[in-house]
């Protein structure tokens, strides 16, 4: 490993941890439990939970969400919401998160308690539309947002922030304000609002606000990784690829990453709340066969949730190293 980032020497020896204690008991080589889990009803029926990435260094593929003791749903990885649905009018739950790695499954996230609001009468009719509403940037990498709240039969229950269409929060029915982050520097973005009722009707969404965030000197609305770098290894038989790369300037730490292999997804790697200073690296297993050739590329979880540009892909040949 002369020559090679530590960093990249702790990812490989965690991943031929092949060897790992069961998941369900947890082990110290599962990743820590996710922080910050949050839940709001979203109708007699249903819940939104929400919840921050899972802190360490194990890459987390999937997060599961727990109402007592019974996993109710799987979430992928670079997501951290989701709506739990099937639930029992005016009725008190407590959900948990945890977070699942090849190497085990971490503990129970703080439960969070909520009740769903009383049933309601057959009702069938979408609440009126929100309107009014207007936003404004926060600084370079946050956005405040403000409506009129909407009038349905049964009130509203909820209402969701929608991002180029795709639901990314959500609040109580009697607030009206809401302040987004993880947003990019210099970025366009579009945000609409849904109402709920308590029978589970959405109303269309209400007319869009377009909010820029501002570039402060330093921003860098480049988003790929940078310098990425392949080296071929081999030990013990089995062939290896090296890869090494320096984050992108985000204006945030970046805690995940994706890597593709051939244009196809293979992993996420997390760091959680201390990703690696200066240059990360990881260690890829490739297989027993000489001669095979592999297009590798990764690319880094922005602030705001999504995830940048790809790498130029490195291609790197089994036993050799094509430029």
């Amino acid at each position: 490993m002369r020559g090679f980032p530590r960093t990249a020497a702790f990812l490989s020896a965690a991943v031929l941890a092949l060897t790992a204690c069961d998941a369900e008991g947890g082990s110290p080589q599962a990743p820590s439990a996710p922080a910050g889990v949050t839940a709001q009803a979203g109708s007699a029926t249903s819940v939104h939970v929400m919840w921050h990435e899972a802190p360490g260094t194990a890459d987390v593929e999937r997060y599961e969400i727990y109402r007592g003791e019974t996993k109710v749903k799987d979430v992928p990885a670079q997501h951290t919401m989701a709506d739990v649905t099937g639930l029992k009018p005016a009725t008190s739950y407590t959900f948990t998160v945890r977070a699942r790695a090849g190497r085990g499954l971490s503990p129970h996230s703080g439960g969070v308690s909520v009740t769903t609001p009383a049933a309601v009468a057959e009702d069938t009719t979408a609440p009126a539309r929100p309107t009014g509403l207007r936003g404004v940037s926060d600084g370079a990498r946050a956005a405040r947002l403000q409506w009129n709240g909407a009038t349905g039969d049964q009130g509203i229950t909820s209402y969701d922030v929608l991002q180029n269409g795709t639901k990314i929060h959500s609040v109580a029915g009697n607030t009206t304000t809401t302040r987004l982050t993880r947003l990019r520097p210099g970025t366009r973005y579009r945000f609409t609002i849904v109402a709920r009722d308590a029978a589970g009707n959405a109303s269309p969404a209400g007319r869009a606000v377009e909010i820029t965030t501002p570039r402060g000197p330093g921003d860098d609305p480049a988003t790929a990784p940078l310098d990425f770098r392949v080296a071929p290894r081999a030990a013990d038989g089995a062939y290896y690829a090296d890869l090494s790369w320096l984050a992108p300037r985000t204006g945030a730490e970046v805690l995940s990453y994706q890597i593709r292999l051939n244009g196809s997804f293979v992993t996420t790697l997390t760091w959680g709340d201390e990703p690696p200073r200066g240059r990360a690296g990881y260690r890829m297993h490739l297989g027993r066969k000489a001669d095979e050739t592999y297009r590798i590329a990764i690319r880094a979880q922005l602030p705001d949730g999504t995830w940048g540009s790809l790498s130029p892909e490195r291609t790197t040949v089994t036993g050799g190293v094509r430029p």
